[in-house]
């Protein structure tokens, strides 16, 4: 492509924004085609993680590489307290930020709403509740498929006078082969439950967590408002259909561990803006960075439901005893020998498991 065409994309999720913000910076006209009325309002200002465990780099040392600003609220978070809402319950503090939270949604400080500011500021057009088909779309940036849900998300967001903390709770009881969390940040909560199956129990589940929660930590809720998503996972990822390039969520691009894919559609969009500014194929340079990753979640998503909570609080404590337990996560989310051999086992598992997800 020449320098200066102009480029479509439909979605003003993270994946879009960043591949916008790269290509404005590039010279490209750039519009952006979303369906809601802002950046970010598929969300109600949810906590969420900026994971800092699946790569060697810091994630806001990557966002600075991939030429995006730290302009929204973020707060490094360096231990986790994890219980099994019964006798079990553990404390683990790492040497760098496990993650770093940040708000989702429309309200002032999220990451969305920075990442619109940056759009424009390069001199993005956005376009709210404008349609646009995919196929007039040279960036497609529609977020999570809906035919390849493989987890539910639902909770609320609060004010609190609590202390900034992280909470988890692994109890099949109310996240089923999921889990539950608190996270407080300069007094601002969310309180969650995620459903890995049986999602028509999400709201018995969230209202057994508010439940486990308030016997646990006894949190003052303030001002409560609901939020709540979904996430979707494929191996048969279409990373470009014709003149279409699919980055994010729309391309199947998460974590089918735990769901924490703000990271990876960061890095997609980015990629995609590069393929376009450097005349290189996206599809290929999109299966080289991901593939593995896609594949290494899957089978780490099946050793886990194998082994349950016992064995991933053995993983936690395991990785206590090292001098560097960041190398070994990282290590786990690469497609290592290990993962290779466990590979045609987990798949085959998986395919029972979850009938609905494209995984061949």
């Amino acid at each position: 492509m020449a320098k200066y065409q102009h480029i479509n994309i439909l979605g003003g999720g993270i994946s879009g924004l960043s591949a916008a913000i790269n290509l404005a910076k590039a010279g490209y006209a750039v519009d952006v085609f979303e369906r809601n009325h802002d950046i970010g309002a598929r969300f109600f200002g949810d906590l969420q993680g900026l994971e800092n465990w699946t790569q060697t780099e810091d994630i806001l040392a990557s966002l600075t590489r991939m030429n995006i600003d730290i302009n929204f609220d973020y707060q490094p978070f360096y231990s986790v307290v994890v219980s099994d809402n019964s006798r079990i319950k553990g404390k683990y503090v790492f040497n760098s930020p496990l993650c770093y939270l940040v708000k989702r949604g429309t309200i002032k400080g999220s990451i969305d709403q920075g990442l619109k500011h940056q759009a424009l500021e390069a001199g993005v057009k956005l376009n709210f509740q404008h349609p646009l088909s995919p196929e007039e779309a040279d960036i497609v940036a529609t977020g999570p498929n809906t035919r390849n849900v493989f987890a539910v998300n639902k909770g609320i967001v609060f004010q609190t006078r609590m202390k900034d903390g992280m909470y988890v709770l692994l109890d099949n009881r109310l996240a089923y082969k999921g889990y539950a969390y608190l996270l407080i940040s300069a007094g601002y909560a969310c309180m969650c439950t995620t459903l890995f199956q049986n999602f028509e129990k999400i709201n018995d589940g969230f209202r057994k967590t508010k439940v486990a929660f308030e016997n646990w930590l006894n949190p003052d809720i303030d001002n409560p408002r609901d939020v709540g998503g979904i996430g979707s996972f494929t191996l048969c990822n279409i990373f470009q259909d014709k003149r279409s390039l699919f980055v994010g969520e729309s391309a199947g691009v998460q974590d089918l561990l735990w769901g924490f894919g703000i990271r990876t559609s960061l890095q997609s969009g980015f990629l995609a803006a590069q393929s376009i500014i450097r005349g290189q194929d996206y599809a290929a340079m999109a299966k080289q960075e991901f593939e593995g990753k896609l594949k290494a979640s899957l089978v780490n998503r099946f050793l886990f439901e194998q082994f349950g909570y016992f064995g991933y609080y053995f993983l936690i404590r395991f990785t206590k005893t090292l001098k560097n337990p960041f190398s070994f996560l990282h290590r786990a989310h690469r497609f290592s020998r290990i993962h290779r051999m466990i590979y045609p086992i987990a798949i085959r598992f998986m395919k029972r498991r979850y009938p609905d997800l494209r995984l061949s």
